[in-house]
């Protein structure tokens, strides 16, 4: 058994479904589980639709009919005889995604009721695609094996019940199922928050006892660097799965954070590969060390904003007062990338979202003084060295670094 991702980017228009579909064909005689993304951007047009809904209501039919024009589009152009049976089912979840858009409740409820037909939809039409040119394959509903609990947008999965009856589903073809999205004990749809796709896969993965897993990008593998910030970034052929934590762990986009671990508690190798070159070799992700530390790897996170906090009352940032300030960060709900700390002051890295820090600064001002850097970035160096540092950061300012055995870290400008 195989289990193999496509994002959103890899089945963003009619060609693109076209090239999985040649992809796939060198499969069609094996065992095979196939996760989808939603298409292109529609995350994107599913929240903003959610977002219509909720604040903007006039906006809702615009928002909507975004969604289906763009999927008419794609729909037309791979099956030219309206009478198919893919119109019908596309129909029907359209249908089914109108009536949920009229049973709001909270947001987070609400979002995941919704933003998930994405996913869905995308899988409803490539499935349809696939037995048409030849490629048998059977449409599995993922909310009737990944069960999590109701946690929506960042929901927990029920690792025993899901891998109960994800080993009780039957995969006698290829298998297409969805991405991102599962279900509660009350049959609510949920998500596994932003990208979690890759976390799906790693999901079957493990459940399946596969024999690998692959994510299929338009990049050649995984890169020591992305290339819009370091046009001299190169593939690196073989990682463990350690580094790869660490890179997502400091930032790295290619492999979502939680996918990792299911993987490495099975051994199961993680192959990210290009759909655009699917013949070439990727890079591959397994137990294996020693290759680690044979290039540095550069991580460039945007848009921080770098807060120092000292207590007005010259007290120290002892553990009393450090656990205010992360209560406060819990409620307002921000994701700390980097903490360093002095006798009288704490430096903290966020990302700059304006209503999450002003929450945060109004819940803590009366305690202490905070004083603060915006539109700085942060930049992680994985097995730097001197020379490598000094060219990174020649020409920056720097505000904050930090040094261990094998990550440099530093907030500059």
């Amino acid at each position: 058994m195989k289990v193999f991702k496509f994002g959103g980017a890899s089945v963003k228009d009619a060609q693109s479904i076209k090239n999985i579909g040649s992809i796939l064909s060198n499969y069609a005689n094996d065992k095979l589980v196939v996760v989808v993304s939603a298409m292109g951007k529609m995350t994107n047009a599913f929240e903003w639709l959610i977002n219509s809904y909720c604040y903007s209501p006039l906006k809702v039919t615009e928002a909507l009919n975004e969604i289906v024009d763009f999927h008419n589009e794609i729909l037309w152009e791979l099956f030219p005889d309206k009478g198919h049976i893919v119109y019908v089912e596309i129909n029907e979840l359209i249908y089914q995604l109108e009536q949920v858009l009229e049973d709001y409740e909270d947001y987070d409820k609400a979002y995941d009721s919704i933003v998930g037909f994405g996913e869905l939809i995308s899988t409803t039409i490539i499935s349809n695609y696939l037995n048409e040119t030849g490629v048998a394959n059977e449409w599995l509903d993922v909310r009737k094996v990944i069960q999590t609990n109701s946690e929506y947008r960042q929901a927990k999965i029920d690792w025993e019940k899901t891998e109960e009856l994800i080993g009780k589903a039957e995969y006698k073809s290829i298998v297409v199922t969805q991405g991102f999205i599962g279900s509660d004990s009350e049959n609510n749809m949920t998500t596994l928050g932003r990208e979690g796709s890759d976390f799906s896969a790693a999901i079957f993965g493990y459940c399946l006892n596969a024999e690998d897993v692959t994510i299929w990008k338009d990049v050649p593998g995984v890169l020591n660097a992305d290339p819009k910030h370091y046009p001299e970034a190169t593939k690196i052929d073989k990682m463990s799965y350690r580094e790869a934590i660490e890179l997502s762990y400091y930032g790295a986009t290619v492999i979502h954070p939680k996918t990792i671990k299911p993987l490495e508690n099975k051994e199961i190798p993680l192959y990210v590969k290009s759909f655009l070159n699917p013949q070439a070799e990727g890079t591959i992700v397994q137990k294996l060390t020693e290759f680690d530390d044979l290039q540095p790897s550069y991580i460039f996170i945007e848009d921080q904003i770098l807060v120092s906090i000292s207590p007005k009352d010259f007290s120290f940032i002892a553990e009393d007062n450090m656990s205010f300030i992360f209560a406060a960060l819990s409620a307002a709900k921000l994701k700390v990338n980097l903490v360093q700390n002095s006798a009288l002051s704490l430096s903290l890295c966020f990302k700059n979202e304006e209503k999450k820090v002003k929450k945060f600064f109004e819940s803590i001002k009366k305690s202490f003084l905070l004083k603060y850097n915006e539109n700085v970035t942060l930049l992680t160096i994985r097995h730097y060295s001197e020379e490598v540092i000094a060219s990174m950061t020649n020409n920056k300012q720097i505000y904050l670094e930090q040094k261990s055995r094998n990550t440099a870290r530093f907030i500059l400008k």
